[in-house]
């Protein structure tokens, strides 16, 4: 193949994989903590079947593409947005129903991190079907990066931290009262990101001042609602708060500090209102509990003191930033007001992983630990 030729064919698993993980995000929130996977089914230069895994314990994206398909999966191109799976699961492996339809060739974005599910592309190829990995790899690993963490077996969960700020970076104005920075469709993308998460997370100064209720009420209602998180050193969290009246019907756990927690009394009201207390040393500590309880990706929607704490502990994975058309001005809350300063010239600068509008807003998306 001259060169021409294969920037050509490159260009198309390019195009191709990239709708692969398009079809992927409609899995969003009804998957993990399997990750999200689309498939392609191409023949010749057309695309004769199209699927994505669609719902945890159903069948994996290579499935409804093949059954898509049908007969003209024969001699095809399968693009896969993650390896496809060797293993009996709650599903059978996708590698034997690729062979069994006759597909040709694999392409796949990234290797399956999960030891009992990979192996697919060596199956695969054993079995005379030429296969290709890498292609468009980075995004396919931001893409499903929490699942990739817990597949590390990381003590702590992944970590993405969303704040809503004006221009000049405040997450409130002057007066402190509450109002909506976003437009509506900023908050519909909200929403969509706390679905993918196992938990939602706040500060307690977010509580007391909006008394949120930190559920999913936009879009799709996920799989699995997300469990909310309080950290709230004092044990000040209100008894009549809507986090604590809906505790029994969404977990709702309270981080509190073990010397400065809540009197005796208040923590038994907690307790019969059904929420959950963690004491922890430190924010480290209380992440690694909220770990052992089976949080594995943990969405924080702020305020500034926690956010400011997140950073400067190096604890967030990935920062998102819906930035509103408006200026707050002096007196305005600063997003991170509590972080150390730094000059221009030797502050740390984030990789930027996506950038989005939604309405007005612009939405940044940054990676800030490698873990």
């Amino acid at each position: 193949m001259n060169e021409a030729h294969a920037s050509e064919a490159f260009s198309d698993d390019v195009r191709f994989m990239r709708r692969a993980l398009e079809l992927a995000e409609q899995g969003a929130g009804q998957v993990w903590p399997n990750p999200k996977v689309g498939c392609v089914i191409v023949h010749g230069d057309a695309i004769v079947g199209e699927g994505w895994h669609q719902q945890f314990g159903g069948p994996h994206a290579e499935v409804h593409a093949l059954t898509a398909a049908g007969e003209r999966a024969r001699g095809a191109t399968a693009y896969v947005s993650l390896e496809p799976c060797n293993h009996h699961g709650k599903t059978g492996p996708c590698t034997e129903a690729l062979l069994a339809a006759g597909v040709a060739r694999v392409v796949c974005a990234v290797r399956d991190p999960n030891p009992s599910a990979a192996g697919g592309l060596e199956h695969l190829a054993a079995s005379g079907v030429r296969v290709e990995s890498g292609v468009c790899e980075a995004e396919a690993r931001i893409q499903n990066a929490p699942f990739f963490h817990v597949q590390r077996k990381s003590p702590l969960p992944f970590v993405t931290l969303k704040l809503a700020v004006s221009i000049d970076g405040a997450i409130a104005g002057p007066s402190k009262k509450r109002a909506w920075l976003t437009g509506p469709e900023s908050q519909a993308a909200v929403h969509a990101l706390r679905a993918e998460a196992d938990a939602v997370a706040v500060g307690i100064g977010t509580v007391l001042a909006d008394d949120p209720e930190l559920t999913v009420r936009i879009g799709p209602a996920p799989r699995v609602p997300p469990a909310r998180v309080v950290f709230d050193r004092r044990g000040r969290l209100p008894l009549d708060s809507r986090l604590v009246r809906s505790a029994r019907e969404i977990p709702l756990y309270v981080v509190t500090a073990p010397f400065d927690a809540a009197p005796r009394e208040r923590q038994e009201a907690f307790q019969a209102a059904g929420v959950i207390n963690h004491a922890a040393t430190n924010l480290t500590a209380a992440l690694c509990g909220l770990r052992t309880a089976g949080i594995g990706h943990l969405f924080v929607e702020g305020g500034a003191g926690i956010a400011s704490a997140l950073m400067a502990a190096g604890l967030v994975h990935h920062l998102i930033i819906f930035q509103a058309p408006v200026i707050l001005g002096a007196g305005a809350t600063p997003a991170f007001a509590a972080l150390p300063g730094h000059d221009a010239d030797v502050a740390p600068r984030l990789t930027v992983l996506e950038r989005r509008v939604f309405g007005a807003d612009l939405m940044t998306r940054y990676a800030v630990s490698g873990d």
